[in-house]
């Protein structure tokens, strides 16, 4: 079990669902950054669903991390005694107020006084604790109004609790937020529930948030939202619309953008890792002035001698690297596959990834493979080292519904392995270039349509088939990656980051 304690770091990330429980992605980037800055003091709050859903961790905290706590937001509590209450009139109005301000986009420049004013009230015995939501006539009568003036389901019953349950981890929030030991910058990964944490935690110390995205939060919690089958949808079959999503759902997804809403409006500083995910943040209420695009990076040397391990020819072997979940679209991998047999008989696909994270998706991925009588083509490896499979593959294949920027890709590039991709997030980019001096190097690969198992199996056929080609992308992923996305360039620019922001913090060094 993971302890440390500190009254005071320099850098506290807050992290949902990943370092050091989850392997990859994310959390390799946390792990790079605290190892990058030996001396910052470093803490960590990070924030799981529930406690059984993570086995032990993945990354051994190094030792500059003097904090770690872990909160599981979606526990069962213990049982508490219902007290009910009248509940504080002026309490709720001031919820009220919080909730029209961010329903409507107006007046967002007091969020930060009303965030201040309703804190102290969330903790525990306060007119606004979690008894007083759950139990109060006051509560009630604001959960009736909404409804009777937004709602668009029948289902009084249904939209009061979901009203509950989905509102129920934001007093656990409010907790930490009295609790989480000072630091002299916040530093969160995402919006959502660790955003929120460092809204409140910015709110109440006045020390720097900054907000590094990877992905954008609210478009990959739409994606999981819009595929449940949990949130129901009262809807009957002659209502239903195929092209709109179920009341309940763009309820959740609201949830979530205003949970970002506030993050943003919170932040000092807001990097995305490229254009297009800057200008979807801006899309979503963060002030245009606070955004920055600052791209992953990698040790480049680590992988370049990768290239030597290469066997003489083209290896008729597609790797997907990554976890076993619907966004990475692994059963259009496998089709893929299936449609390239046709061509070359020979083909395997590699998936390379934990399958733990969604074992009823992994599942059918398994259940696929075999109707589709591929168990000969098809191999599930789990988790492995990069090291140890990327000079055996001929080609990288993305086929994920939503990517931002992948690691993955530039660690292929630099082992000289080229890549075929989905036309998600930063991969055109990557693959093709993004100014003019980066489109000369040429194309690293090749991008096609999301979900188009021909598209990507006539652009796996070509490369493999084509040494030239093949060739001309190897080249080109490598001196995309060494002229643009080397960790030392990256790292600079956050380590000036880290220095303006510390600057900026009333705390003093711990």
């Amino acid at each position: 079990m993971l302890q440390r304690k500190a009254d005071m770091v320099d850098v506290m990330f807050l992290l949902e669902g990943t370092f050091p429980y989850v392997y990859g992605g994310v959390s390799a980037w946390v792990n790079q950054m605290i190892r990058t800055f030996p001396d910052t003091s470093f803490g960590i709050v990070f924030l799981g669903g529930r406690k059984q859903d993570y086995a032990e961790p993945r990354y051994e905290l190094p030792d500059n991390v003097l904090h770690f706590e872990a909160h599981y937001i979606h526990e069962q509590g213990a049982a508490v005694e219902i007290r009910g209450s009248k509940g504080d009139r002026k309490a709720f109005a001031s919820v009220a107020d919080l909730h029209d301000r961010l329903r409507s986009g107006d007046s967002l420049d007091d969020i930060g006084g009303l965030i201040r004013t309703v804190l102290p009230m969330m903790k525990k015995g306060g007119k606004l604790d979690e008894q007083q939501f759950l139990h109060s006539e006051e509560s009630w009568k604001l959960i009736t109004n909404r409804y009777e003036e937004y709602s668009t389901d029948p289902s009084f019953t249904d939209y009061f609790w979901t009203v509950r349950i989905m509102h129920k981890p934001l007093w656990q929030l409010a907790e930490l937020a009295m609790s989480v030991p000072k630091a002299r910058v916040y530093h969160t990964v995402s919006t959502g529930y660790a955003g929120f944490l460092g809204a409140l935690l910015h709110y109440r110390s006045g020390s720097p948030l900054l907000v590094s995205e990877h992905g954008i939060y609210t478009k990959e919690r739409k994606i999981d939202l819009l595929q449940s089958r949990w949130i129901q949808d009262n809807r009957s079959i002659f209502e239903k619309d195929i092209s709109r999503s179920g009341y309940f759902q763009e309820l959740w997804v609201r949830f979530f953008e205003k949970m970002g809403l506030m993050c943003y409006q919170a932040a000092t500083e807001i990097v995305a890792l490229y254009e297009g995910n800057r200008q979807r943040q801006i899309a979503d209420g963060a002030p245009a002035e606070k955004t920055r695009c600052i791209p992953n990076g990698i040790d480049v040397e680590r992988l370049a001698v990768l290239r030597e391990q290469r066997e003489p020819g083209i290896p008729a072997v597609v790797g997907l690297i990554g976890r076993v979940v619907p966004i990475k679209d692994v059963k259009t991998f496998i089709r893929t596959l299936f449609v390239a047999k046709k061509e070359l008989p020979d083909i395997e696909g590699w998936i390379i990834g934990p399958e733990t994270e969604d074992p009823a998706y992994a599942r059918e991925c398994h259940e696929l493979v075999v109707s589709l009588g591929m168990q000969d083509s098809v191999r599930f490896l789990g988790f492995c080292r990069i090291e140890d499979v990327l000079p055996k593959l001929g080609l990288l294949a993305l086929s994920s519904i939503s990517e931002a920027l992948p690691l993955v890709v530039l660690e292929a590039f630099a082992a000289g392995v080229p890549v075929i991709t989905t036309d998600v997030g930063s991969c055109r980019q990557l693959l093709e270039g993004g100014n003019d001096e980066d489109r000369a190097l040429g194309a690293a690969g090749a991008v096609v349509p999301i979900a188009s198992p021909e598209a990507m199996s006539a652009a796996m056929v070509e490369l493999l088939t084509d040494s030239l080609r093949w060739r001309a992308a190897q080249q080109a992923g490598i001196a995309r990656v060494e002229r643009f996305y080397r960790d030392s360039l990256i790292l600079q620019e956050y380590c000036e980051l880290y220095q303006q922001l510390l600057a900026q913090s009333p705390e003093q060094p711990a």
